[in-house]
């Protein structure tokens, strides 16, 4: 009787599919995968295609022949289907949400969060189809006209990862489409269900078959995405470690790559600082969305003069953090992603107690039991008394652990929040303006906030870092185009004369 229930159980889960050349398909592997919530492992959100060479073959093909006529449709056109989208985004807001949190596990404000910063990119980023600016230059001479224009790079691959299932794949997907390119995207295996939303979005939006395709799967299909020799151009947010094989793998066929990849964030906490708003953002910052978050404030560096009411604050509001399914409107914490995250959060926990001897100040514990006992739940965690050298100082812990670090002087502090890795999101608070201003100068990381945490991007603003963050490319705001676009300049002689550039000397 138990297996006959398993298999009616197995029957009932819904199937999705890849989408390749505007037709939704099998993969040619014949396997699948299951879409589990975190929170309840129990619970089977969909049943996926596990995608291997002969997909991403067949996707790439697809966008390899849509890619003329996706081109030559002038980009006011291309914009006005993008808007469309944005509107399809917007109706369906609470349904993505509502999935997200399930397939994801991040609580219903973020998924809803999440949703909402698919919509701005894609409003925003649709009103670049009237813009795509290229400048125009006096020519150096007489009777010439020089300017310069942008031009898609052709046909690029994305690999998106778990943490927002939305946001970032419409920070690729629809700037790439905005320039002319058509695209494959590689889900990420976790959430490949919010990518599926997004996707049926751009079909029922009118975006032609085989302009934007999907392959659900894991690191076969993604490897064969950035080999594929077809493939102009590699976007990827993820660890820094794969990050770094694939911008190994695109440099061998002189690839474009665009890597956002790790980050150690820190907050700055002056001795004038409004304690209460301090902790507050130290809350958010490092415990939203479980700590998974690449701008998490993994690091708070406090000053010495008000570090003890400053952790006993933050401990205190810590214990009370609502952790539990994110589907329920009043917790605060949901689980992290799958066990493999929930291993190497909880080996990092280990290591703060056992080898850096910092001082676990609450959390740190595995939540197994009641409405725990199926999800990937760990106990937001705070270490206090930790050195910058510590490696829970310094490496990425992607989870809900947060260290203090206790400094004296805003030099030193600047010092300690610098000297890591990685480049991406730092915070000062302080009341000031002096000091807000001297670190914004100082801090070497590519967002900077002042009495807020470091989480919170604009999409109208460039978002990425500095150092092991990524390879110095940004996106969202106006300098993605750069990503996706290649520049052409052009010069036109009206003189009827053959001249010699930077050879004739031009008479006055």
């Amino acid at each position: 009787m138990a297996n006959t229930k398993q298999e009616t159980t197995k029957k009932t889960v819904k199937k999705y599919y890849n989408y390749i050349g505007g037709e939704w398909v099998k993969s040619s592997s014949g396997e699948w995968f299951d879409n589990v919530n975190p929170a309840d492992t129990t619970d089977i959100v969909g049943r996926f295609p596990a995608s291997n060479e002969d997909d991403v073959n067949a996707a790439v093909a697809a966008a390899k022949a849509a890619a003329a006529r996706w081109r030559r449709t002038p980009a006011p056109k291309r914009a006005e289907i993008l808007f469309t989208l944005g509107e399809i985004l917007r109706k369906n807001k609470n349904t993505f949400t509502q999935q997200m949190t399930r397939e994801m596990g991040k609580v219903l404000k973020e998924a809803g969060g999440d949703v909402q910063e698919a919509i701005d990119c894609t409003y925003y980023t649709a009103g670049e189809g009237r813009r795509l600016h290229g400048f125009t230059t006096p020519a150096e001479m007489p009777n010439k006209f020089a300017m310069c224009v942008r031009q898609p790079v052709g046909l690029c691959g994305l690999i998106t990862p778990f943490n927002f299932p939305m946001a970032i794949p419409s920070w690729k997907l629809i700037p790439a489409l905005v320039c002319g390119n058509t695209v494959v995207i590689k889900s990420g295996e976790d959430v490949p269900l919010s990518t599926i939303n997004l996707i049926k979005s751009c079909e029922e939006a009118g975006i032609p078959k085989g302009v934007v395709n999907v392959v659900n799967g894991f690191g076969e299909a993604g490897a064969a995405l950035v080999d594929h020799k077809d493939v102009r151009l590699i976007s990827f947010t993820g660890s820094t470690a794969t990050g770094r094989r694939i911008a190994e793998a695109c440099a061998r066929d002189n690839k474009i790559v665009s890597l956002e990849m790790g980050g150690k964030n820190a907050i700055i906490v002056m001795d004038d600082a409004d304690i209460d708003n301090a902790v507050d953002g130290s809350l958010w910052g490092a415990f939203g969305t479980s700590g998974q978050r690449c701008t998490a404030s993994s690091r708070l560096v406090v000053h010495k003069k008000i570090y003890k009411k400053f952790c006993e604050n933050l401990v205190e509001r810590v214990k009370k953090l609502r952790v539990g399914n994110g589907l329920d409107p009043r917790n605060e914490v949901g689980p992290v992603i799958n066990e493999r995250a929930m291993e190497k959060i909880h080996g990092y926990i280990e290591i703060g107690k056992i080898h850096d001897k910092a001082t676990l100040a609450c959390g740190g514990n595995r939540l197994t039991k009641g409405d725990y006992k199926n999800g990937y739940f760990i106990e937001p965690t705070v270490f206090t008394d930790v050195k910058p050298g510590m490696r829970i100082g310094q490496e990425e812990i992607f989870g809900p652990v947060t260290s203090v670090i206790p400094f004296s002087t805003l030099d030193e502090a600047i010092e300690i929040v610098n000297g890591v890795a990685y480049g991406l999101s730092s915070a000062i608070y302080t009341q000031d303006v002096n000091q807000a201003f001297y670190a914004m100068q100082e801090l070497y990381t590519g967002i900077c906030y002042v009495n807020s945490a470091t989480i919170g991007a604009e999409v109208h603003l460039p978002f990425g870092g500095t150092k092991g963050t990524g390879n110095g490319h940004r996106e969202a705001g106006t300098q993605v185009l750069d990503i996706f676009t290649e520049w052409k300049s052009l010069y036109v002689d009206y003189s009827g004369k053959l001249q010699k550039a930077q050879i004739d000397a031009v008479e006055i």
